[in-house]
Order: structure tokens, then sequence, then C-alpha cells
């Protein structure tokens, strides 16, 4: 058994395929012709050509990655350590001020 029947059977298509079948599609290739050829429904190859321009489309939405993100990202990280740190600070301060003791690692009832 051929890797092309195997893959017929099988109905599965590897996306490089899929994308060679949907670039001739949009090249202006007959559907029906490919469909054939794929040995797969117009219907799919159609969903794989919309599938294909949608992946595009959200592609050219997205702004390129900005350093500047990854810093505000790294530094709204270290506000919430900070934060987390500045409020264990403030409750060691009100139970030593109530005459409590703070103890690490035990919880109070």
């Amino acid at each position: 058994m051929t890797k092309k029947s195997k893959q017929k059977e099988s109905g599965r298509f590897s996306s490089r395929r899929k994308m060679a079948a949907v670039l001739r599609l949009l090249r202006g290739e007959d559907l029906d012709l490919l469909s054939r050829e794929y040995g797969v429904v117009a219907a799919r190859l159609s969903q794989w050509r919309e599938d294909f321009l949608c992946g595009g489309q959200l592609a050219l939405q997205q702004r390129p990655s900005d350093q500047r993100e990854e810093q505000i990202k790294d530094l709204q990280a270290k506000i919430g350590e900070l934060t987390m740190a500045n409020e264990l600070l403030y409750h060691q301060v009100q139970r030593q001020a109530s005459g409590r003791p703070f103890v690490v690692g035990r919880s109070t009832p």
C-alpha cells in the first residue's frame, strides 16, 4: 500500500499537504479537479481554504510583540510580589501592636 493511498483511506492530511491544496485553489485551479486528485470532497477543500484565510487574517490583526510588553509583565509580577510582602508586614505589625505574636507557618484559630 502506498503512502498516498494510505492517506486517502485514513482521511488525514498533513498541514503541509492541506496548505499545498489551498494554495493551488487560491491560484485558480479548479475545485472539482483538486477534489478528485486529493480524494476529498469539495466542501472539505473549501473549508481548508476558509480556515487558511481566517488564520492569515488573524495573523495580520495581531500586533508584533513588543519588548515593552515583556517588561510590563515582569514589572507587574514584581508589583504583585511587593504587594504580598507589604501585606505580610502590615499583618505582622498589627499582631505586634495587639500583643499577639506573629508566628510564621502556623494558622491561628
